[in-house]
């Protein structure tokens, strides 16, 4: 076959709609558009089964059919000679393709209507390349060892024993080392069915609590079908993040912005899953199309993989450190300063500013109680984790990820109560005065 399927690597980003020409029993010919053709395997190609009924009907009558993809990077065009073999409606490759048909057309407000029914599979049986008398030039080398540079990144991160060290050189791998300008790291928050930011590269404003849903843009798509979602030309589709959504002023003070690139043409989201939960969720962005090829994204899944099963031992780690040392002290001194907590979402405000919610703001109130109650500025995370009235799981909550979110956040808002780090498994108050706390519906 020539020129090979991996070679058109570019046609398969949907950047450019594909032309699928096909034949009734009788010979007559019918052209249709498609949104987006993937690749398979180096012998196989799928589609999303969203043509009109006489392309169906013609496939069944004669399944052999022609495919023109072009390609978004240099405008070349291709010839597919195919032959239809099945359509499914289950398994990986349609899953796959569903998520990501969810995912970009949540950008657009057409979810609900743009859901895959079914996804055919061809057979390549010969590729071509369309002569043209004025060809486009060649593709800019653009080659790059993904895999080598995974590879350094995952021994950086292996030498990592720390939720914040493996969230700092994850990140900053991702961008200083893969060359990618922007990305965030998500927390699964299953409670709250959502996805809740941990830290970010980057951006303007590191949006550290602000919160997606599951199913949601790309992010939300990727944790919700627990599958890659990408989109290689964000000019088709609305930025992620970019919905208006109506809120009363109430719910928009608890709105944390999500960080964004306002000129991303591509973007990333890859699940982090270990021992088959969700654990969270690695996003990327990038102002160039065609910005995540198929070695990049194997790259980035290799890691994505690392970093869940790391912040899973990271944890299991932390459960094993020394218990406070630190003897009891007396409440802060200086100034009082004022914590609002609305226990319906758990919605923490520090003097009437808005810090964090859900369970990292039940855990700021907690650690502030005991601290009143007892004088103690030092806590273990064993006895944080067993306290019952946080309600927290066992090790699937990733107490570590909330405590450096809680800790990133409250060092942002430049808040008088910070946390800090006094040894593995422990946690410490650093108080700038006395809190009051105040509970609230």
């Amino acid at each position: 076959m020539s020129p090979p399927l991996a070679e058109l690597e570019d046609c398969f980003e949907g950047v450019v709609p594909a032309i699928i020409a096909t034949s009734s029993a009788d010979g007559v010919p019918n052209i249709s558009y498609l949104s987006h053709v993937d690749m398979v395997d180096d012998r196989h190609v799928a589609l999303s089964n969203q043509f009109f009924g006489k392309t169906v009907d013609n496939l069944r009558a004669n399944p052999g059919a022609c495919l023109m993809l072009v390609d978004g990077a240099t405008g070349a065009q291709y010839r597919l000679d195919v032959t239809w073999l099945r359509n499914e409606r289950e398994g990986a490759l349609f899953r796959d393709l569903a998520a990501n048909l969810k995912a970009s057309s949540a950008q657009v407000g057409m979810a609900e209507v743009m859901r895959l029914d079914s996804v055919d599979l061809f057979r390549v049986e010969a590729v071509s390349r369309v002569r043209v008398p004025n060809p486009p030039p060649g593709p800019a080398a653009h080659w790059r060892d993904w895999a080598g540079i995974a590879a350094g990144i995952g021994a950086a991160l292996a030498a990592e024993t720390e939720v914040a060290g493996l969230v700092t050189t994850l990140l900053g791998g991702i961008t200083a080392r893969l060359g990618l300008p922007a990305a965030i790291l998500f927390q699964h928050d299953p409670a709250r069915g959502a996805l809740v930011t941990v830290a970010s590269v980057g951006y303007p404003e590191s949006g550290v609590g602000s919160e997606v849903g599951l199913g949601e843009g790309i992010a939300g798509g990727a944790a919700q079908a627990r599958c890659v979602v990408k989109v290689s030309d964000m000019s088709r589709v609305r930025r992620f993040g970019a919905a208006i959504r109506a809120t009363s002023e109430d719910v928009a003070a608890r709105e944390i912005p999500l960080p964004g690139l306002p000129d991303a043409q591509s973007q990333i989201a890859l699940p982090l899953i270990a021992r088959g939960e969700l654990v969270g969720v690695v996003f990327a962005e990038s102002p160039a199309r065609l910005a995540f090829g198929r070695r990049l994204v194997s790259a980035l899944t290799l890691l994505a993989g690392q970093m869940a099963a790391a912040l899973l031992l990271a944890e299991t780690a932390a459960e094993e450190g020394a218990p406070p040392g630190a003897a009891p002290v007396a409440p802060g001194a200086g100034p009082v300063f004022h914590v609002a907590h609305h226990a319906f979402d758990d919605s923490v405000f520090i003097d009437n500013a808005y810090v964090i919610k859900g369970v990292a703001g039940r855990l700021l109130v907690y650690l502030l109680r005991r601290h009143l109650d007892e004088g103690r500025i030092e806590f273990s995370n064993r006895e944080i984790r067993l306290a019952p009235e946080l309600r927290l799981p066992d090790f699937k909550d990733n107490l570590e990820t909330r405590l450096l979110l809680l800790r990133q956040r409250l060092a942002e808002r430049d808040c008088p109560v910070r946390l800090s780090r006094p040894g593995r498994g422990r946690v410490c108050l650093d108080l700038a005065g006395r809190p009051r706390i105040e509970s609230l519906a």
